[in-house]
């Protein structure tokens, strides 16, 4: 430094001005920094030439092969079902869209494509940041995929974290830049990174969160995936929405501020309003019980490897015919509960008093346990008048019914109404929205199956096992056995045809009497208990007589019935070779009858329902094809042609005279079917077709209980399969049939050409019965239902 005196000899160099304290301190703090920052550098370098030999092998990156789900589609390519602890699609780079790879590289990495794996700027900011308690992290892409694949993140501590950043992390994002391109790097990374709701990359977070592929996204949907990487339970949309659309918000700003939208753009994809809707949004067809039944019938073939390896699922039912099914068997449902009258809340609650906080908070909880079931929604009663309800949904949206919405729980309203049923506060209600106006309902006791399939080759179209599968996922479709009832009996009539009898025999419905030894005695009676005389066998099928089927099992004898029906695919075991088997008293599933109807339908060829059409793994390669027995291939003939055109004449008059003559409603001609109710009316049945598709319906308690005095397969079952075929027969030309060689049509009626109309048998039972056989006796133990 210059002396006073120098300085005065020296007028023209100013004085030397001394730095501010606080300025040299923190210069010289950046100073040391700089000089840690730089030493830092140097000694990872020597970490790294030391550490990179030791370094994993990267085939797990460069032969990447991730765990990707089961999947199970529809025919038309709808996804079903997903089955897998990673729920993944895989995705190449060049099939994902632009914008969400800005809306990624906007909040992970805008640089990724100028730095070598690790971002010097990146680091020294966010070191700047942890030191001044802001916290930020500066890992790339690039370190992020070495992480994931290779690392664990259970080191608590920033110096922990540090050092496995410094010593692993770093040296193996360098690695990886030396081995991949920069696109394979982020096609990885945008596969494999876990998004919440066990969705592993964009693709499968998409479908998840949006219900739409990749290339649908709009620019607001991309930014709110592309928030989820850092913290996918924190900014999960579905959990925490507020959290989640204000980092959306922040991340259309860094895309705006980087240029990779345009102001405009920024604008729109600000005011979007986004609809998140979760799991549900994954599949778009109710088809759960199908996509459970894929599943088991794959893991039987795959074992573990069914979850990993992304075996693609192709099914026979087709979305139309689904939907067909699912909303004909609920509104069947529906109308029948309605029907029976209003059970009451399914529970009651305290709602804490005071704090609304604590009262939403109680409502949340105690609504966890009564999940929706599609329409059907649960609600809390926060007040109820015999006028107005108000109430509570899980949303927290809060909803009025009066009007009409509250006719069928109205007398459960009132002031009378027993405590333990009456609808009040805390009580838990059901509902649903018509429009604007919320509608009481309730969950359903009874339980379903519908099940159609193509007659031709038995791929399965529709198949719904039970109301709800999330509540019961018992699949009545092929779980269920049940007495079929009256549906039974064209089974009996057909074997019939081939011991002699016609659609023109006559045959006498009269009482009969069977008394078994020790002087039990059984009378079987008609559904109304009346009795038509001398009536046709055609007619009887019409209105579905009792005493005639008997009469006419009979004449064929059980044991030849109970071997001929095994040729529809029935169980001999399931049904003994009793008389009661005229009457349905066996047992069969629904799945068992749509085959069998089927045999009818395509003109006398067993065919067998299947499900799967072919199996794919994830590159497509088809690793198994199905190969159905085929209606025409006289192989597979069960019955004559001539039985199978002479039952469907008869089925097709059910229809238009009998019990069935509310499907004339479809205005169609070749459709034909039998109802089925059983004893006290526990099992309602439709089983019906037209020649290229078969049809069940079935209505029952799992715990068999009356359905109701005046419920029958005609007025439960029949609605259902009719609202079904009138969607999926709109635009589908009526097929006639042609009459097969060998039959004699006279006066109207078909007989068969070895038993012409003077050599067939004209008439049964008009006289005295002959005396019962042991047989028969023993049958009488096991005549307890007497169907319709």
């Amino acid at each position: 430094m210059a002396s006073p005196q120098n300085a005065a000899e020296n007028p023209s160099k100013p004085p030397r001005k001394r730095l501010h304290p606080v300025l040299r301190f923190f210069l010289g703090t950046i100073g040391v920094l700089v000089s840690l920052v730089l030493m830092a550098a140097l000694g990872l370098t020597f970490i790294v030439a030391l550490s990179y030999p030791k370094l994993p092998d990267l085939d797990t990156l460069t032969d990447y092969r991730p765990k990707i789900p089961l999947r199970i589609f529809s025919a038309d390519g709808v996804l079903i079902g997903e089955f897998g602890e990673e729920r993944r699609n895989l995705v190449h780079i060049q099939d994902i869209p632009e914008i969400m790879k800005k809306s990624v590289l906007a909040i992970e990495d805008d640089r990724f494509y100028e730095h070598g794996g690790v971002d010097y700027q990146g680091i020294v900011r966010a070191t700047f940041s942890n030191l001044s308690g802001g916290g930020g992290g500066a890992s790339t892409i690039t370190q992020q995929v070495a992480r994931n694949f290779f690392l664990t993140s259970n080191e608590p501590t920033f110096i922990q974290k540090a050092s496995r950043k410094f010593l692993y992390e770093i040296p193996l994002a360098w690695k990886i830049e030396r081995n991949l391109t920069k696109d394979q790097i982020l096609e990885v990374y945008m596969n494999q990174i876990y998004l919440g709701q066990r969705a592993y990359g964009f693709a499968s977070a998409a479908q998840i969160y949006f219900g739409k592929p990749l290339k649908e996204l709009s620019i607001a949907e991309a930014a709110m995936l592309a928030g989820l990487p850092k913290a996918p339970s924190a900014y999960n949309p579905v959990v925490n929405p507020k959290r989640a659309h204000a980092r959306q918000q922040y991340i259309l700003l860094r895309m705006r501020q980087l240029g990779y939208i345009t102001d405009a753009q920024y604008q729109q994809a600000k005011d979007e309003e986004l609809k998140i809707k979760g799991d549900s949004a994954a599949f778009g067809v109710h088809a759960e019980y199908v996509a459970e039944m894929a599943r088991q019938l794959v893991y039987a073939q795959y074992k573990d490897d069914t979850y990993t390896r992304g075996l693609n699922v192709f099914t026979t039912i087709t979305k139309t015919d689904q939907d067909a099914a699912y909303i004909a068997l609920r509104r069947g449902i529906i109308d029948y509960e309605r029907r029976h009258g209003y059970r009451g809340p399914e529970a009651y609650m305290d709602i804490p008093e005071g704090s609304k906080e604590l009262a939403e908070n109680a409502i949340e909880v105690e609504l966890a346990d009564h999940p929706d079931s599609d329409d059907l929604i649960a609600a809390v009663v926060l007040e109820a008048t015999p006028k107005e309800i108000s109430a509570v949904l899980a949303t927290g949206e809060e909803i009025k019914i009066s009007g009409a919405g509250l006719g069928f729980g109205a007398n459960l309203l009132s002031d009378k109404a027993p405590p333990q049923k009456r609808i009040k506060r805390g009580a838990i209600i059901r509902v649903f929205q018509d429009g604007k106006n919320w509608i009481i309902t309730q969950m359903p006791e009874v339980e379903s199956a519908f099940v159609s399939v193509n007659s031709q080759d038995g791929g399965i179209r529709a198949l719904v096992g039970g109301f709800d599968f999330n509540r019961n996922k018992f699949n009545h479709v092929t779980q269920a056995w049940r007495q079929p009832g009256s549906s039974f009996k064209p089974f009996i009539y057909s074997s019939s045809l081939e011991k002699g009898l016609s659609p023109a025999t006559i045959i006498n419905d009269a009482p009969l009497t069977f008394t078994q030894t020790g002087g039990q005695v059984w009378q079987p009676k008609n559904y109304g208990g009346k009795f038509e005389g001398p009536i046709s066998m055609r007619r009887a099928l019409q209105k579905s007589i009792n005493l005639v089927s008997i009469r006419i099992l009979e004449r064929v004898g059980v044991k030849y019935a109970q071997e001929y029906i095994t040729r529809f695919g029935f169980d001999a075991d399931k049904n003994p070779p009793y008389l009661t088997l005229a009457l349905g008293a066996g047992n069969v599933t629904p799945l068992q009858m749509v085959g069998a109807y089927s045999v009818f339908a395509n003109g006398g060829y067993k065919i067998n329902p299947y499900l799967i059409t072919k199996i794919t793994d994830n590159s497509g390669t088809v690793l198994s094809q199905a190969k159905p027995a085929l209606a025409n291939d006289e192989s597979n003939r069960v019955i004559d042609a001539r039985n199978a055109f002479v039952m469907d004449s008869m089925l097709r008059d059910v229809v238009r005279h009998g019990t069935a003559v509310k499907a004339l409603s479809l205005k169609r001609t070749d459709l034909a079917g039998k109802t089925g109710t059983t004893n006290d009316s526990l099992d309602a049945w439709f089983a019906g077709y037209q020649p290229n598709l078969t049809a069940i319906a079935w209505i029952g308690y799992d715990q068999p209980k009356s359905l109701g005095d005046r419920e029958t397969g005609g007025g439960l079952a029949l609605p259902v399969w009719i609202s079904y075929m009138s969607k999926v027969l709109k635009d589908v030309p009526n097929v006639d049939r042609t009459v097969p060689e060998g039959l004699i049509e006279a006066g109207g009626e078909y007989y068969y050409a070895e038993y012409p109309p003077n050599a067939s048998v004209r008439d049964l039972g008009m006289g005295d019965r002959p005396a019962m056989s042991p047989e028969e006796e023993k049958a009488k133990t096991q005549m307890k239902n007497e169907l319709f």
